[in-house]
């Protein structure tokens, strides 16, 4: 698609660099109350890596996966998945890579886009390069936003880069299922894409992670009950494991989302050997931020951009510069991002206005919810016990069954689950939520809302949950804890779970 503006345009009041979701977010705030003119600098696809290669086309992939799971544990119900309908399904959830929508939301909204490769060359100016043509030079005429993202990393592993392995964005666009997958990797991606894979039909899939436990950022129970259902259908878990050597022969780039070659061979720490038609690397991200100039203004290439909670770059004098999104570290998940991007939309529109009432992302960090799509879903938000404690907070926790309800029991007879509270004793409100179960995503919200609206221990009590809902688990929660506290003041025992 050619350049969406006049070519010998040259001044915005702000150049958004990277238009991926928080990208078209900062545009969007900074400019649509306050008469500033913005434009998204964009080398690839309008809509970044969520739109394409993430959320959306790992939730299409997940979404049927998670219907015929459920129809399984009802009675009565019977559902059966059709892999090549269910990947074309996904072509559309992701608009077939085609950015059309994008590009003309954007311009409708009044933000303009320019295409090719954006890079600092100093203060609030960008040059744009594409291809063999001249370069144009931008400038910003009151801020600059940096919404670059991140890239998968792929470890130091003999043979493992001459392997051709897939990543995030070939697991998620994948034109067939291997047969047989190994998944380097034990966090978000690799147990979403051990979950699909399985799903959609691979025979083997086998996951090898280097920490004991898998989703090791979330309570110790989330890991354990994805683990669980992960092995009793069959994905063979290598926990505490690392891989020694990859052998591929054959290995060629046939495209993003094809087999890259013959048969993979893996060989684990303690010898043992795996063998797969395809291997995914899912074993954390990187920040873009080698090549955007960096240098140029007074930073230091290839890290995180340390930020304020208004986004700016700390620094950089004159608060001419911001980052969201992954490139800041703060959250790499596409919700914060975004967030991200309207605060320092709202910032950026406040100072050009000449107003020093700015808001804060320090609240919304605080929430910090994210929900992985596995079987069984994993719901969080706030912190977990075990990073309260390293920050000094006295905290009390509460554990429930979340199987033990009317609601969950009514979903599926033989419903796994559990759900954690994390308490501030000093203040009495809820700092950290976790739920794991069948269906438990939309809870994480009434987390997110205690967590940042500091809702007293007090105050919940009068927050009615609707029966027979899984949401009644708040309830049981609370009153778990009110149990607690009643038996540590006698000095008895606690009441065990209801049922």
């Amino acid at each position: 698609m050619t350049a969406t503006v006049d070519p010998d345009r040259s001044e915005w009041d702000v150049i958004v660099l990277g238009a991926a979701a928080a990208g078209e977010n900062a545009a969007l705030y900074a400019s649509q109350f306050s008469g500033l003119s913005s434009v998204l600098v964009e080398n690839v696809l309008v809509g970044g890596e969520c739109s394409y290669w993430a959320c959306m086309p790992s939730k299409a992939l997940l979404r049927p996966v998670e219907v015929v799971d459920a129809a399984a544990h009802l009675p009565g119900v019977t559902a059966q998945l059709e892999p090549p309908d269910a990947l074309a399904r996904r072509d559309v959830v992701i608009n077939r890579l085609d950015d059309t929508s994008q590009v003309k939301w954007a311009l409708g909204a009044g933000i303009d886009v320019v295409r090719g490769y954006g890079r600092l060359t100093g203060e609030r100016r960008i040059a744009v390069s594409r291809g063999d043509g001249p370069v144009r030079e931008l400038t910003a005429r009151h801020a600059v936003v940096i919404d670059t993202g991140s890239c998968p990393a792929v470890p130091d592993v003999p043979g493992l880069r001459a392997a051709l392995p897939w990543n995030s964005r070939d697991v998620t666009t994948m034109k067939e299922v291997p047969r047989r997958v190994v998944i380097l990797g034990g966090g978000v991606v690799a147990c979403e894409a051990a979950t699909w894979l399985h799903g959609l039909g691979a025979a083997e899939v086998s996951v090898v992670q280097r920490g004991p436990r898998l989703l090791a950022r979330a309570e110790p129970f989330a890991g354990a009950l994805v683990g669980e259902e992960l092995q009793d259908c069959g994905v063979r878990l290598y926990l505490g494991r690392t891989i020694s050597q990859v052998q591929r022969s054959d290995a060629r780039d046939t495209g993003q989302g094809c087999i890259h070659g013959g048969e993979v061979r893996v060989t684990l720490d303690d010898g043992t050997i795996l063998e797969a038609d395809e291997i995914v690397v899912a074993a954390g991200r990187t920040p873009n931020t080698v090549d955007i100039g960096l240098e140029t203004v007074g930073l230091s290439p290839g890290g995180y951009l340390d930020v304020d909670d208004h986004q700016a770059v700390r620094g950089v004098s004159g608060d001419w510069l911001y980052a969201i999104g992954d490139v800041c570290g703060r959250a790499l998940l596409t919700h914060m991002g975004k967030y991200q991007a309207r605060i320092a939309g709202e910032v950026i529109a406040a100072r050009a206005g000449g107003s020093s009432d700015l808001p804060s992302s320090a609240a919304g960090h605080s929430g910090l919810p994210q929900v992985v799509f596995t079987t069984p879903e994993v719901g969080c938000a706030g912190v977990t016990e075990r990073q309260a404690r390293e920050a000094g907070t006295d905290v009390e926790v509460v554990e429930y069954d979340l199987g033990a309800l009317a609601g969950t029991w009514v979903m599926r007879p033989d419903y796994r689950g559990r759900a954690k509270l994390v308490v501030d004793r000093a203040d009495d409100v809820v700092i950290g939520a976790t739920f794991v179960g069948a269906g438990i995503a939309e809870l994480v919200h009434s987390a997110t809302t205690a967590i940042v609206g500091r809702i007293p221990v007090s105050t919940l009590w009068h927050v009615v949950p609707s029966y027979p809902t899984a949401s009644e688990i708040w309830l049981r929660l609370l009153e778990t804890l009110r149990a607690q506290r009643h038996a540590a003041r006698a000095g008895g025992d606690t009441p065990a779970e209801r049922t």
